[in-house]
């Protein structure tokens, strides 16, 4: 079985990328496959996390065991495979390429094609540049300090104030959904 994913991200409008990989490939190897496509170094901590269809989180799987803690449920990416914690096409996952900022690409699992292997993951789209891997902390503090909901929300001039609810960012959940709404891509 092959799982198709979608990558994109909210920093960059035109950054696409789409991976098939072997369901039975682990997170490491779709780990590695998404940081060569952006050519990110694979030397930061980084976790998948599998989220709800609001794109909360639920499930982490970390690079390296974080919570020896035996009560609590963790999954290492290199023992994890795929097909053990991903079920369902429109399945949505977040991968926090830096921690400290919590910088992430949005990702969903579009297809899942029965009756195939592939020996090795496949960078089967790639579209636009990635953001930069590293922001610098001055620039994150400013970005925090200067940032308010208003034109430049998300680097999205085109953002519409209305759009947020009273509840301030239910909106975020459709903008998400909205980026994977194009099947063009």
């Amino acid at each position: 079985m092959v799982f198709r994913f979608l990558i994109l991200s909210d920093e960059v409008d035109d950054f696409k990328r789409e991976i098939k990989i072997d369901a039975e490939a682990t997170f490491l190897d779709l780990h590695n496959t998404l940081l060569d496509s952006v050519n990110y170094t694979k030397d930061e901590l980084t976790s998948f996390f599998i989220c709800d269809d609001d794109w909360s989180k639920k499930t982490e799987i970390t690079r390296v065991e974080m919570d020896p803690n035996p009560e609590v449920d963790t999954y290492i990416m290199e023992e994890t495979r795929l097909e053990e914690l991903l079920e369902d096409e429109r399945q949505k996952m977040l991968f926090v390429f830096e921690l400290m900022t919590e910088r992430a690409f949005f990702m969903e699992l579009r297809e899942i094609i029965p009756g195939q292997d592939i020996a090795e993951p496949v960078v089967s789209k790639a579209i636009g540049e990635a953001p930069a891997q590293q922001m610098n902390f001055e620039e994150f503090d400013a970005k925090l300090t200067t940032t308010t909901i208003g034109e430049e929300f998300y680097g999205d001039s085109e953002y519409d104030l209305d759009e947020l609810d009273e509840s301030g960012f239910e909106g975020l959940d459709s903008i998400a959904d909205d980026m994977f709404a194009d099947d063009k891509f």
